[in-house]
Parts: structure tokens; sequence; C-alpha cells
């Protein structure tokens, strides 16, 4: 690995980034450990985050034996960002990490995802089955199809005014809110404590991005954060916050996929993370290990030593079996 020479310095050892056409798009790609070609990690970021926030776990990966592969996915960082919300469906986001393996010649790989990267690692899995061996995943559990949309199922339970529902109802809002505010809303959101994902009514979100005091320690230092700030202020949001607009259309695109996970997976909970944990994760997940970590949302990112550590001892258990 080296130190990139991107106008934000790194603060941190991260792999320089390469373009990578999949799939109809380009993709940054963030590689590492190709010495280790054969065992390949494939980590997906979720929302608002970037492959950078893998940081931690790259150089333990690549030092365990893993060619590591972290894209910025599409709508994110200096990835593509399509002008159709369609394109941000399951189908596409699945397609292009399927592509992804296709570019380095691998069959199958071990997926990690944290957030809405683990809810597109989930829905490739159910979708490409054969092109994932292993699952890992953070915070965001299996999520069960149920009878009504999701975000239909939402805007019942939760009202209008809740985020997903707000982000698919009134397009084009949030997107502005937070494209004029990005370093108040990113400063804000990645915080230790009082985890701002909590699934509260209202427009969360934007009222983060006007809050002049933030609560909760910080995350990460003042340098690692403008790895984040540059990188939203050159896409804006529209991209990340268009994979929610597709929830419906999504629950439609899995009608017809068997809806158990088969492979071997392993679910990191943080005990401070609002996000709600599945009470049936073993009846679509019956592979599944369960590890939990005191952290808030960003699990990898406040327990970046322990959640590689549960990562590597899984991965090695699985091995071994």
């Amino acid at each position: 690995m080296t130190l990139s020479t991107s106008p934000i310095a790194h603060p941190i050892e991260f792999p320089e980034p390469t373009p990578v056409r999949v799939n109809g798009v380009e993709l940054e790609v963030f590689e590492a450990g190709r010495q280790n070609a054969g065992k390949p990690i494939v980590l997906c970021h979720g929302w608002p985050e970037l492959a950078f926030s893998w940081r931690h776990q790259v150089p333990a990966l690549v030092a365990a034996g893993y060619h590591v592969i972290a894209p910025n996915q599409r709508g994110y960082g200096n990835s593509s960002r399509p002008s159709e919300v369609t394109d941000y469906d399951i189908e596409h986001l699945s397609g292009d990490l399927v592509a992804l393996l296709d570019h380095y010649g691998y069959e199958d790989a071990t997926f990690v995802g944290h957030d809405w990267g683990a809810f597109v690692v989930w829905g490739l899995t159910l979708l490409h089955p054969n092109r994932v061996n292993r699952v890992i995943n953070l915070s965001l559990p299996y999520q069960e199809r149920g009878e009504k949309p999701w975000i239909e199922f939402m805007e019942e339970v939760l009202g209008g005014d809740f985020y997903f529902v707000h982000f698919n109802r009134q397009p084009g809002v949030a997107d502005a809110v937070l494209d004029e505010n990005t370093a108040r809303f990113l400063r804000n959101l990645y915080r230790k404590n009082e985890p701002p994902m909590a699934p509260q009514p209202g427009m969360a979100f934007m009222n983060l991005a006007r809050a002049d005091t933030p609560l909760g320690e910080p995350l990460m230092s003042d340098r690692e954060l403008a790895v984040f700030v540059s990188a939203f202020e050159a896409s804006g949001f529209t991209g990340g916050i268009n994979w929610y607009r597709n929830l419906d259309r999504n629950w439609r695109l899995l009608a017809d996929v068997d809806p158990i996970i088969h492979q071997p997976a392993l679910m990191i909970y943080g005990d401070r993370d609002a996000v709600a944990r599945s009470e049936r994760l073993t009846e679509f997940v019956p592979n599944v290990e369960v590890a939990n970590l005191d952290a808030g949302h960003w699990i990898q990112e406040e327990r970046p030593e322990e959640t590689s550590r549960v990562m590597l001892e899984w991965l090695e258990r699985q091995d071994a079996s």
C-alpha cells in the first residue's frame, strides 16, 4: 500500500484509487494485497460513507492473507453518479460487485458490508448466490421482505417525516439541505455517543445538517473527517440518497428469489447502535454467527481493532471447518 496523493491527504496509510470500468459505470476502487490473489474480500461501505471507512481493516486483512477490494460504490466519491434514480436499485448495485469480481478474475469472494453496504451484500447474496462464499455484515441485519413494500410500510408506521419516507416522497429537498451544509452535517453525524441514526420520526439528517452543537465524542480526527467532507462536497449526496429511493423497487425485484441466505455469515452488532436488530435472523440466515461490540452505529471506525479481530477470528474458524 502507498500513501494517497489526492488533494486531501489520507491521514493513515491507504491504497491509491484505481478507476475500474464495470457494468456500465466507472468505480473508484481501492485495492491492497494483490500478492494474496486467490483470497478476495470485498468491502462495501454504507451511507454516507466511502471505501475510506474501512481504512482500519484493510491492513489487517492484507496481513492475514486477503486480497482486499474496497470500491467507492456508484454515487460516491469519484465513482460514476448516474442521473436516473432507478440506476441505483439492487440489481445495478449488486451487478457492479459481480462485474468487479469478473474484472479481477474471481468466481466468488467474501463480501463485507456496513449499513447500506450490508443491505447490498444481503441482496447480492440472494440475487447472485454463486458469487458469494461468505458474508460479514455490520449494523444492518437481514431485512425481511414482508407483505408491503418497505417505504409504504414505514410511511404507515412512522409517518411522512421519517427520513426514509421523506427522501422518497420529497425528492431533492434533503439533498439540497445536505449539500449546502456538508461539513456541518458530517461533523455532527460522525459521533460515538447518542447515535444519530436513531429511527425516530422526523427529518433527522436535515436537523443534523442545521445543528450548531454536535452531540457526543467525535468519531474521527479532523484530518480523517476532511477526507469525507472533501468527497461529499465534490459529489453531493443525491447518488447515495437514490439508494433509499429504490427501496420499494428493490422489494419488487426480490419477490421471486429464494429468501434464505445459505452461506456462512457473521453479523456484527453495535450495542449502542439504534438500528433495530433482527428477532428472526436465524430463520433467514441459518448459518449465522452473531457478535456484539461496545459501539454505536459506526462500528468498524469506533472499534477498529475489535472489529478486525472478530472478523479475522471468524474467517479463520471458517477456513478450519
